[in-house]
Parts: structure tokens; sequence; C-alpha cells
């Protein structure tokens, strides 16, 4: 049987080694998938996604999740400032002409929803849709500094058993959807093997950049991106229990997109996992209808 997926390495324009997983390498039928996670996140929060979308009977697709700088096995930054939405999002276009993808579907989790309203003025004819888990133009300070507080504190378990369980005790509550699969998954996403203990899978500086944040004022928003957006097909997953988008700015982004579709995914918080209940289905359906409408 062949490998679920393959590594792939390339270089961001300031010369750093970077990784990417690729899926379905040859599903070349149909427009291929990239996926971007979350700020401390990397390519393995799609995996299961990833080969549910390369392995489908009916358009099986490419799918490429990429780890940025600092994450994942992307090498890090000696500089932290560099570990910016501007500077990551010229790393994944980078990333998109070294795997010679001329346009693609973007999956964009939380901070990767962010790069993808960066790609949509940098490198828009790239786009053939959006999808934005659990972000939009306004990010909410009290999910910012919610995130920032379970960084700073981040246990450091003895096994991926621990791992799981440390996991499940401080989400749960916005998470009583998720089984115990969900979080042995959730665990082995964002943690590594060092020496037979998990340890986080990004650099340590990266809480530099959550420090750097006045939550005291009110966060940009965005909407000025947002626009850029408004030709490309898009969906919106929202966490039910989320604190980063709000279901205000979520029938927002609905009443501004003249082709927006939303979900709102119940008992799941910031972001929800999209491999879990029908998010997979539904995302497929998506690309499909994405796709056969610009046909």
């Amino acid at each position: 049987m062949a490998a679920d997926f393959s590594d792939f390495f390339y270089s961001a324009p300031d010369g750093l080694k970077l990784h990417a997983r690729v899926y379905g390498e040859d599903n070349a039928r149909a427009l291929p998938v990239v996926c971007l996670p979350g700020l401390s996140r990397n390519a393995r929060d799609f995996h299961e996604l990833a080969l549910y979308l390369s392995r489908r009977d009916e358009r099986p697709r490419k799918v490429i999740a990429f780890d940025y700088r600092g994450r994942g096995l992307s090498a890090y930054d000696r500089n932290w400032k560099n570990y910016d939405v501007r500077v990551e999002a010229a790393d994944v276009a980078a990333g998109l002409v070294a795997a010679g993808v001329e346009k693609a579907h973007f999956i964009g989790t939380s901070r990767g929803g962010l790069i993808v309203h960066g790609l949509g003025s940098l490198r828009p004819t790239a786009i053939g849709s959006v999808i934005l888990n659990d972000i939009g133009p306004v990010v909410e300070g009290e999910g910012l500094a919610q995130i920032r507080s379970y960084l700073e504190r981040s246990p450091k378990p003895r096994d991926m058993a621990e791992a799981a369980a440390l996991q499940r005790a401080a989400h749960g509550a916005a998470f009583p959807a998720l089984g115990d699969a969900d979080w042995q998954r959730f665990a082995a996403a964002i943690y590594r093997d060092d020496k037979g203990r998990p340890v986080a899978d990004f650099d340590p500086a990266l809480l530099k950049v959550l420090k750097a944040f006045d939550l005291d004022k009110p966060i940009p928003a965005i909407w000025h991106l947002f626009e850029a957006l408004r030709g490309f097909p898009m969906l919106v997953i929202r966490g039910q229990n989320s604190k980063l988008l709000s279901a205000a700015t979520l029938a927002e982004m609905a009443h501004r997109h003249p082709d927006c579709q939303t979900v709102t995914v119940e008992g799941q918080g910031h972001p929800p996992m999209l491999e879990t209940g029908d998010l997979p289905q539904t995302i497929a359906a998506f690309l499909d209808r994405s796709e056969a409408a610009r046909t």
C-alpha cells in the first residue's frame, strides 16, 4: 500500500527550509486543496481530512498541508518577529510555486484563515475557493487572550495518554461533542516525540508574538482584505462555543459575501476539528460545487 503522504521541502523567500505534506500526489483531475493550520499548529491537524479528500471515489484531490516556519518539520527562525502573518503568507506563496500549484482551494484554520485573507491580495489568481475554519475579519480579544493564556501555561505531559487527558481537561468544556479518540488524535497532532516524551511541536519563541499583542486595545478588523475574497465561493465554519469568531461576525460575513455558506458546529469551540461529524462530506461537497460553478 502506498504511503499516506509524502514530505515536501522548499525554501522560503529568505532561504529558510520549510515543509509541507502532500497527499494524493497523482490526483490531477480536480483542483488541489491547500490546508493552512492555526497559530501553533501544524500539517498533522489536517491528516484525517486530507486522507478523506485524497481517497474519495468521486473527485479525489491532491492535498497540500503546510507547516509554517517554526512549526512541525519547518526550520525555526532565529528572529521571532518573522513569525508574522505577512511573512507566512509569502512563505505559502513560495511553496505554491515550488510545488507547481497554479490554482487551488484553500482551507484556513484560525491563523491559516488570516493568511488566506492575505493571499487574496497577494496571489488572487491562485484561489479557487475559500474555507475559513473559525476565523473572520474580526478577531475577538477574548478568544486571543484565551489562546495566549493556554499556550503560556501549556502543560508538559509525561506520555501521550497524559497529553490527551490534559488537553481534554483544558478544553473539554468548549468541546463536549468530542470523545476519547478525538482527544487522542488532537494530542498526536500538537505534540511531537522527544526522547519518549511529548513536546509541543512549535518554536517556544512563538509565544513572544502573542505577548506583543496589547489586548487592552481592540484588534484591528480586516474587512478590506475580506472584500478581496468576495469573488470566490466561501464556506465559513464556526464552533458553537468559539470565543474567537462571534456569531455576529459570521452573520456579517454572510451578508457581505455574495456566495458564502456558513456552518455552525455544535458542541465544539475554537477551532472545530474538520475530520469530525459530517464536516468532511460538507467540505467535499462545497469543493465540488465551487468547481462545477466555474466550469
